[in-house]
């Protein structure tokens, strides 16, 4: 790839170019660039080459040590990596050298010597700048007091706008027509869809969206979002839900509506009013099965946004540092992914702070903690825990979420609109049953025990070759014993600490 298509397909961002020369100017001998947009650093360093009129090099396990500008190969020997860091030791003409996916090499103690020799303070006039480029990369202990990290730019609005434009274009001109349709609103849309990918992958992103009938509108958004969810997620650790739960299934809770409707607005806005903040989240604690899942689904689905779920369990890894890092990008992504709302589910189980873990999750709470106190975007974060004593403090201060709300066990009026909502679900029609004596039957029962009654009533019924009836779902209430009796004292103590510290749903 020459350096001419590399500028074109990778837009440089003035204000990054000049962070990045500030660096080099400051004598950085060793810059670390994590990422997978090597056009886009390609085509950085070739505009600063000129600028700073230092000569480029780049070097890679295929190709070796090749002078970028001049489109020129070095010495064949040179494609060895010890050869290939001799010369670059030797030379006197202040070059800058990228060395592309170099983590594979950083194993060898050899190398690693190399790289810290040559990073050592110098009397300046012929100091070298060494930058490796690579999608992971962890430096060992002796590099990393030399080493500056620097984070590419992604391409900012008005350059995402006018790559949508000319991908329209680009259309036109193939099929000899006028011209494409762009809706404005659904480009200003995609547009927001688009923010934090790298160039390459938001073109190609745009381009689906216009290549089957030539239109941009809202119908392309929701594949665009689903895309590039796949790209942010390549570890599977978030899931992804464009079609949510409404409150109309959810039974109760109108505290809990209320709050949300009064603030699906304010999150909506792409500029909150003056005075107000984004809305950041809300905790729900209570009973197991009492539909707490079920509001923060229902939660993505009134604010008109995707779900994402963050399961903790997939997040932990045997080695050092791994699982905080896990957290990080998928906090990461889930702000590139915004506006959103982040689930995380029985949130106890990932930060319950212990020491069993090595320290692991302490860490992991103070990475989460971090986030939620410094975030800016529009991910409203949605947590649920059924045992408060496993959380921690620095969790639940007045602060952490917006509000903290405790779901509890359904009054009898709330059990009789959960058992018209499963009825209905399974194409029964609920006037057909007396759900005021079933739900006075049905004290004490959870959402998912008055949800387990209808399907196992059916079960029964289908094995007698008959329709569903009232005795059918009574024997069922006889024959189960919900979880608020065989559970009744950590159910007691989780309400009484709720009943001062929590907003009833």
């Amino acid at each position: 790839m020459n350096v001419s298509s590399v500028r074109s397909e990778a837009a440089v961002n003035p204000a990054e170019m000049s962070e990045l020369a500030a660096l080099i100017r400051g004598g950085a001998p060793l810059i670390v660039i994590e990422s997978h947009d090597e056009p886009h650093a390609m085509a950085l360093f070739s505009e600063l080459r000129r600028s700073l009129q230092r000569p480029l090099f780049k070097w890679t396990a295929a190709q070796g040590l090749k002078w970028v500008e001049r489109d020129q190969p070095l010495a064949a020997q040179f494609k060895e990596i010890e050869s290939a860091l001799d010369h670059i030791r030797q030379r006197r003409d202040r070059g800058i050298y990228l060395l592309m996916d170099f983590h594979p090499f950083l194993k060898d103690p050899v190398t690693v010597r190399q790289i810290r020799e040559m990073a050592r303070p110098d009397d300046g006039i012929h100091a070298r700048t060494l930058v490796m480029v690579s999608p992971e990369l962890k430096l060992p202990r002796e590099l990393e007091s030399v080493a500056r990290r620097f984070q590419l730019h992604p391409p900012d609005r008005p350059a995402l706008a006018e790559m949508v434009r000319d991908e329209a274009r680009r259309w036109s001109n193939q099929r000899g027509i006028s011209g494409s349709r762009i809706c404005d609103q659904a480009l200003e849309r995609l547009v927001n869809n688009l923010v934090g990918l790298t160039m390459k992958d938001a073109r190609r992103l745009a381009r689906n969206a216009i290549q089957d009938d030539g239109v941009l509108d809202e119908s392309d958004l929701p594949e665009v979002m689903r895309a590039k969810f796949d790209l942010l997620n390549p570890d599977g650790i978030l899931a992804f839900e464009m079609e949510t739960a409404r409150f109309s299934q959810v039974a109760g809770m109108p505290r809990l509506k209320r709050w949300l409707e009064i603030r699906a607005g304010v999150f909506n806005s792409p500029k909150p009013p003056p005075g107000l903040d984004v809305p950041k989240g809300m905790l729900l604690l209570g009973v197991q099965g009492c539909g707490k899942s079920l509001a923060a689904r229902a939660a993505a689905g009134l604010f008109g946004v995707p779900l994402l779920h963050l399961d903790f369990g997939a997040l932990f890894n045997r080695y050092h540092g791994e699982s905080e890092r896990n957290l990080r990008e998928s906090l990461r992504a889930a702000e590139l992914m915004a506006p959103c709302v982040l689930w995380i589910d029985e949130i106890e189980k990932g930060l319950s702070v212990s020491d069993s873990d090595g320290g692991t999750s302490r860490r992991m709470l103070g990475t989460l903690l971090t986030w939620m106190a410094e975030r800016k975007s529009r991910v409203f974060m949605a947590a649920t825990a059924n045992d408060i004593s496993l959380l921690p403090p620095e969790l639940v201060r007045k602060g952490r979420f917006d509000e903290i709300f405790f779901v509890d066990l359904p009054d009898r009026a709330t059990r009789e609109e959960v058992l018209a909502i499963h009825l209905a679900r399974r194409e029964l029609k609920p006037q057909l049953y007396p759900l005021a004596e079933l739900a006075a039957a049905t004290e004490g029962f959870s959402g998912a025990e008055l949800e387990h009654l209808v399907v196992a009533a059916l079960y029964v019924a289908h094995a007698e070759g008959e329709p569903l009836t009232t005795e059918h779902l009574e024997a069922e209430i006889t024959q189960t014993r919900p979880l608020s009796v065989l559970m009744a004292e950590p159910i007691a103590e989780l309400r009484h600490w709720a009943s001062s510290r929590a907003v009833p749903a």
